[in-house]
Formats: C-alpha cells, structure tokens, sequence
C-alpha cells in the first residue's frame, strides 16, 4: 500500500478501547498513527474488495481517514465498536465512489480497452487474500456469500439484491441475517 502514512509508534504501545476513542477526539497524534497502523490494513482491504483499482482504493482509504478525524466526536460506542462504525465509514465511502460519475465514466472506458493489467488484478486479489477475508467468506453457503458481495462490496440494497437473484425479499433478508450470523460467530464478534 503506497499511502502516505502518520508517523508510526512502536507496536506495543496499546490502547483500550475507550481511552484511544477519548485521545482521538483530543485530536492526540500518536492515538491517529495507532489507528492508522492497526487498521488501516483491514480497511483498506475492505475498500479495495469494492473499488477494485489499488490506487482508487488508496485514495478513498486517504478520504476515509480524513472523515474518521473529522467526525469522531459523532461515534456512539453504544451502537457498535469504533473498529466497526470505521468499517461502515471505508464501506460507505468507497460505495460513493463506485457511484460518481467519474468512476463510472472510467469503468466505461476500462472495459473498452482490450490490455487488461493481470498484475494489477493480482495484486489487488492477493492485497485482500491476505487479510484472510477470502477464507472468512469461504465459510458461507453459495447463497449467503453471493448476497453478501452484491450488499457490502458492491453497495447493492437489499431490493436490488432481489431484482438481481429474482429471489423474494425476504428470501434475501434471510440469507443476509444468516451470513452475518455466520461471519459474527467466525470472527468471534459479539
């Protein structure tokens, strides 16, 4: 990942989860470099799943960061960790992206041009690969991975996942609450 980074600490510096929210909303340097290092990885994987293009990713990875310092003082800790409402910031912002028209614009013109970079798209399989997500995913049945990419990586609502796989809604609802289900209990989320 070429993004330009914060000044790193050393790793075993560590912070519980209440006292790195209350030095970020200090707008505290080294709690930004520490989140930054921890997370920024996960993220951006995260980010590069639904963009596709390592360099676009990088970019919104650059622009979620800035909303994470912009907006702290707005997570809740009682709707969710902070790891996770800074999941729904790189999901949602990297969704944003794939919905600009500039992105759009470029996909158009991508797909017209025959020489397709395979190194790139190794690259951006193999930066994902090795968060393990991949392996996660692999844990579902056909029917819950299908719905959780169209949803979360390619910013599908649950209506458009209907139409797509001309299933019933609430046949998608289904699917989406087992494979959250399933992902929780993987990852040992509570």
């Amino acid at each position: 990942m070429a993004a330009k980074r914060f000044l790193s600490l050393p790793l075993s510096v560590t912070y519980t989860e209440a006292a790195l929210i209350d030095l970020l909303i200090q707008g505290d340097q080294s709690a930004y470099s520490y989140v930054y290092d921890h997370y920024g990885a996960a993220l951006y994987g995260v980010i590069l799943k639904i963009v596709e293009r390592p360099v676009i990713a990088e970019d919104v990875l650059q622009d979620v960061f800035l909303k994470i310092y912009h907006n702290i003082g707005q997570y809740n800790d009682t709707k969710g960790r902070l790891y996770t409402w800074m999941l729904h910031i790189a999901r949602n912002t990297a969704i944003d992206m794939t919905r600009s028209k500039g992105f759009k614009d470029e996909k158009k013109i991508r797909s017209l041009d025959n020489g397709v970079d395979i190194e790139a798209d190794h690259h951006a399989t193999s930066s994902v690969d090795h968060l393990g997500l991949d392996k996660v995913l692999s844990s579902l049945n056909d029917d819950q991975k299908k719905v959780i990419e169209l949803a979360y990586y390619k910013g599908y609502t649950q209506e458009e996942i209907s139409r797509e796989l001309q299933q019933p809604l609430g046949t998608v609802k289904t699917h989406i609450r087992g494979a959250l289900q399933q992902l929780r209990k993987r990852l040992n989320i509570s």
